[in-house]
């Protein structure tokens, strides 16, 4: 099957018809929300906000690692590195990109050992770094920025060039990932990048499409406890658009490991049409507990006749995106071992989700702890020139047009067939507030349904949440509670632009332990057990605190994750640029 490649998409944005009778009515019943306001318009309103200007400035990378300056405590049983991924230049010559987004991957590394911490950081050196060097300018078109024909061709030459089917970036600074016990830095489309987790180093580009019909991969896969990891991706040909769930298996353990990449033995266990092939949804991630991967098919639309045209147009990527709530909401659950999707269309209200938290089985239910945002008539734009704007009135502004996501529980009934009652509430969990209501049969775009299930959520969150002004970035206690039961989570607190603080959340309680200090502003919080961990949070968190008003004063923060009470900090005197995602990397 030939496959058509799509540029990168990726997150802080909230994104024709639905043919289904009653999704619109049902969308807007007051059931379908606890709450009638949008969630942007229950966060107070911002005042007097300090700009964030540096936090959007090209950065330098480190090579050789550099010692750190201690305050407080560094465990000694932390052994490993946290790697962090995120845009970290945003020039080349003239050129400027127009999107943070676009900015080239700048790789980060705390080395931590015996209570102490080195730093060291890389540029990736991917092709589209190489290119943009050697010619001192943006020739690499990225989401938000459209390369410029080359002036040194003639007329005619630069007039073609707008034909050309633009090829997708390998400027991979989202995340890093793992694949049979190897590294890569990866972005949204059909190509990521191998790494060394101890030098930084760029080590091969690797092409998606070459072991899987796939055009793009999440930079979000999941793990299992036999060491498969599932990611998901996009297919398109002729036969329409397709979303497409991928296993690689683990890493044979009696075969020599080479130093090359390897994803052998990928394959794609189930392929769900779109429910609009001219208006597939954007997604950054997905769902996957012990049992069941779920896909949100959300009402971020990307048009693919603009696809095919934005670049004789002149448009960056970012531009055939849309919110169009009229589309609703769909969850597919597919048997992560058979890869069969259930024939239950499962619906919500219209809703967009960046991050899951985690997700879980309990007695016949599957239970779905996401980030989410209601409000998409108001697009996050994350422009350069939006993130650099003055202190005051104008990023005010700004920031209190955002959306803002709050965690919210959903309920799907795994057991839902022909003599199940219609509109009658299915979830029977103990002191869970979500419901799910099987509904007459119909259409909803491309499927056509013996019944579906219209969910509503609860939220995972009390009022003292909305001061912070909502969150984002969730992290759970992943080895042990991935797919399983748990009670606390770790995010990042959005009472500006970028996170401003840390937050824990006890899911039963729905209590709140929070870490903000003025001006300083949190990555993404990640957990780490202690060695002899008897309780799910016994352990540390780890984030870098960066800050706008201070030059080089960066700090690795160490959290205790039961108390949420500072343990110490390692301090280093370089300016980073706000980053996106990171994951630790235990050493033997």
């Amino acid at each position: 099957m030939r496959v058509q490649r799509f540029p990168k998409v990726v997150y802080f944005l909230c994104a024709s018809r639905v043919k289904s009778r009653d999704l619109a009515v049902m969308s807007t019943n007051t059931e379908s929300q606890t709450h009638s306001l949008p969630s942007r318009e229950r966060c107070p309103q911002a005042s007097g906000l300090e700009s964030v200007a540096p936090l959007v400035h090209s950065g330098e990378e480190t090579p050789d690692p550099i010692p750190t300056t201690t305050k407080g405590t560094i465990p000694a049983w932390i052994n490993g590195s946290f790697l962090r991924n995120g845009p970290g230049k945003f020039e080349f010559g003239e050129d400027r990109y127009n999107h943070w987004f676009d900015g080239m991957a700048l790789m980060h590394r705390f080395h931590i050992c015996e209570g102490s911490v080195t730093y060291s950081s890389r540029f990736l050196r991917s092709d589209s770094y190489n290119l943009n060097s050697e010619k001192n300018r943006i020739v690499v078109s990225e989401f938000g920025t459209v390369a410029m024909p080359d002036p040194c061709k003639n007329f005619f030459a630069r007039f073609l060039s707008r034909f050309q089917i633009p090829q997708p970036t390998d400027n991979a600074n989202v995340n890093f990932v793992k694949y049979k016990g190897d590294y890569y830095v990866s972005t949204e489309t059909n190509f990521m990048r191998r790494v060394d987790p101890q030098t930084l180093e760029t080590k091969e580009k690797v092409d998606w499409s070459q072991y899987v019909a796939v055009n793009s991969a999440t930079a979000h896969p999941h793990y299992d406890r036999e060491g498969a990891t599932y990611n998901m991706g996009n297919s398109y040909s002729r036969d329409g658009f397709f979303y497409t769930i991928i296993r690689i298996p683990p890493a044979e353990k009696a075969a020599a490991k080479e130093d090359s990449a390897d994803l052998s033995g990928a394959e794609v266990i189930c392929s769900i049409p779109a429910a609009e092939s001219r208006k597939p949804s954007y997604y950054h991630s997905f769902v996957m507990s012990e049992n069941y991967i779920v896909f949100v098919e959300q009402p971020i639309k990307l048009n693919v006749l603009k696809f095919m045209l934005y670049k004789i147009m002149g448009q960056s990527f970012q531009k055939i995106l849309s919110w169009e709530p009229q589309y609703g909401t769909i969850f597919h659950l597919v048997d992560r071992r058979t890869g069969k999707e259930s024939k239950v269309k499962y619906r919500t209200a219209p809703m967009f989700t960046l991050h899951q938290i985690n997700a879980y089985e309990d007695d016949g239910f599957l239970v779905m702890d996401m980030c989410c945002g209601d409000d998409g008539v108001v697009i996050g734009d994350f422009t350069l020139e939006n993130l650099r704007r003055e202190s005051g009135d104008d990023i005010d502004k700004y920031y209190n047009s955002l959306c803002r996501n709050l965690p919210r529980r959903y309920v799907l009934p795994l057991n839902v067939d022909e003599q199940t009652p219609l509109d009658q509430n299915l979830v029977m969990l103990p002191n869970c507030k979500a419901t799910a209501k099987k509904a007459d049969s119909g259409e909803v775009g491309f499927y056509s349904i013996h019944f579906s299930v219209y969910m509503t959520h609860e939220e995972l969150h009390n009022d003292e949440l909305l001061q912070y002004g909502g969150l984002e970035f969730p992290q759970i206690n992943y080895d042990k509670y991935n797919g399983r039961p748990y009670r606390y989570f770790y995010a990042c607190g959005f009472g500006h632009v970028f996170a401003d603080s840390l937050l824990k959340i006890d899911v039963h309680t729905k209590e709140l332990k929070v870490w903000r200090y003025p001006g300083l502003f949190p990555s993404e919080p990640v957990f780490v057990a202690s060695p002899d961990a008897a309780e799910e949070d016994d352990g540390v968190v780890l984030s870098v605190i960066i800050t706008p008003s201070k030059e080089k004063s960066t700090f690795l923060l160490v959290l205790d994750a039961k108390t949420f009470t500072e343990l110490g900090r390692a301090e280093v005197p370089v300016n980073i640029p706000y980053g996106t995602h990171g994951v630790f990397n235990e050493m033997g």
